[in-house]
């Protein structure tokens, strides 16, 4: 991973907005999923525009031209546009003229399924440069008045730019998973929403999922839990972090938690996670990072990186 950048629309939400529209006592938003605030896209913003400042970002960290990326890769539910697609329009919106590009739908796990694909262009020599970016806008699909949804969702973006490792750091061992038979749990009917959830069933599917994937992948890097220095999991609720935590036996410091005043950003939470990780001065070179991500289809993944 050679540069990292995140990007966030201006509108803030409170929480405090939100629940008085969905009937709530102020406060129970902030104890159910401890977020305090998320950010919205305005009818007249972009999320093309959002996911190239996060791109150029990441471009500027890493010190590399956007003409010398040959790959970019969007994980994210939808663009502006169902077409064209998200990769595309980010590429030509930063100038990699020279670029390949696709997106990966595999909703918030869209960013730790990319990871191994950017990982195995830049192995095989198919590769020097990949940008790897993570961006969704689900305000657009959420039905405002759905106690389940409403409180949940913001938007956002994030990137990493990927290339052959120059030091220490390094892509470990990476494993996605799916089970279709569970896509009921969170989904977008047709084109157009709202969101539908099950909201019971995902906090579960998101704990167990999340704990075993994070000790198998552990186990296949030749770790112990103990070993990882920060966990990085898809931030969707403080609960399902603290009920991953309290399963895996791992303290409540070496999870990172971000998602007070981003919400549930989709494909944009591992990213903007680890750059909140930065900022606070936990993510250092040299650490060791297990990143973790739970979505609609049912898809999720685990990874272990050295930053």
């Amino acid at each position: 991973m050679l540069g990292l950048g995140a990007a966030l629309p201006p509108t803030v939400i409170p929480s405090g907005d939100v629940a008085e529209r969905i009937g709530k006592a102020p406060g129970w938003i902030e104890r159910r999923t401890g977020i305090e605030t998320r950010r919205r896209l305005q009818p007249d913003e972009s999320m093309t525009s959002l996911a190239a400042e996060a791109a150029l970002a990441a471009l500027d960290d890493a010190g590399v031209d956007p003409a010398d990326i040959d790959t970019v890769l969007a994980a994210t539910t939808q663009g502006d546009d169902l077409l064209p697609n998200l990769a595309p329009q980010v590429a030509a919106r930063i100038g990699a003229t020279n670029a390949g590009a696709a997106d990966i739908g595999a909703a918030c796990a869209g960013f730790v399924a990319g990871l191994p694909m950017a990982a195995a262009l830049i192995e095989t020599g198919r590769a020097d440069r990949v940008l790897l970016v993570g961006a969704d806008a689900l305000s657009r699909f959420l039905d405002h008045d759905d106690p389940v949804t409403a409180a949940l969702f913001g938007d956002g973006a994030g990137a990493i730019v990927l290339g052959p490792s120059e030091g220490d750091g390094g892509i470990g061992p990476v494993l996605v998973r799916s089970d279709g038979d569970q896509g009921h749990l969170v989904g977008i009917p047709g084109h157009a929403g709202p969101i539908a959830m099950d909201g019971h069933g995902t906090f579960l599917g998101a704990i167990n999922n999340l704990s075993a994937a994070t000790a198998e992948v552990v186990e296949r890097a030749g770790l112990q839990l103990d070993d990882i220095d920060l966990f990085v999991y898809h931030q969707a609720n403080r609960r399902i972090l603290a009920g991953i935590a309290e399963r895996l036996g791992i303290e409540g410091e070496r999870v990172v938690d971000a998602i007070a005043h981003a919400g549930n950003t989709s494909a944009a939470s591992l990213p903007l996670a680890l750059d909140a990780a930065r900022r606070d001065g936990r993510l250092r070179p040299g650490a060791r990072v297990l990143l973790g991500a739970v979505g609609s289809g049912f898809t999720w993944g685990a990874g272990v990186v050295t930053w």
